[in-house]
């Protein structure tokens, strides 16, 4: 009897930890990514974790965000799937789902024919618009 629940709680514990990575979007076991960068001036409001997508398919995530301290520079890290081939020419962009909604990279590639490599950079880069901003000059007639 002892051995039985015993193994019904192993079962548990392992259905809980297979949950928490699936949930949590985290997978130590595939290495179906490649890792590029891009430099915003700006990055408010996108987090680790965000989507990356190209012609409305999600083609990646944010893996982190971090400031050069040299350039003054936000460095955005993206994953991007494996199979996926960016040309040196691509555009990031960051934009919004919605009026407020989460803060995503929109990729817009571009026509040339080299390729990024993995540990690449994004050159071309286009920062988020701060609603705030827009709202302020709209109100103070700086628009």
């Amino acid at each position: 009897m002892e051995t039985t629940v015993g193994v019904f709680v192993f079962i548990g514990i392992l259905c809980v930890g297979y949950l928490t990575l699936k949930l949590g979007k985290l997978n130590p076991f595939d290495n179906g990514y490649y890792e590029i960068t891009a430099r915003f001036s700006s990055v408010e409001g996108l987090k680790p974790g965000a989507s990356v997508d190209m012609a409305g398919v999600e083609i990646g995530t944010v893996s982190r965000i971090n400031i050069d301290k040299e350039e003054q520079v936000a460095v955005v890290s993206l994953l991007i799937r494996r199979g996926i081939e960016l040309t040196d020419d691509t555009i990031a962009s960051i934009k919004t789902n919605g009026l407020i909604g989460d803060k995503f990279i929109r990729i817009s590639s571009g026509g040339a024919d080299q390729l990024l490599k993995a540990g690449g950079r994004i050159t071309q880069t286009e920062p988020s618009v701060s609603l705030e901003d827009l709202i302020s000059k709209y109100i103070f007639g700086k628009v």
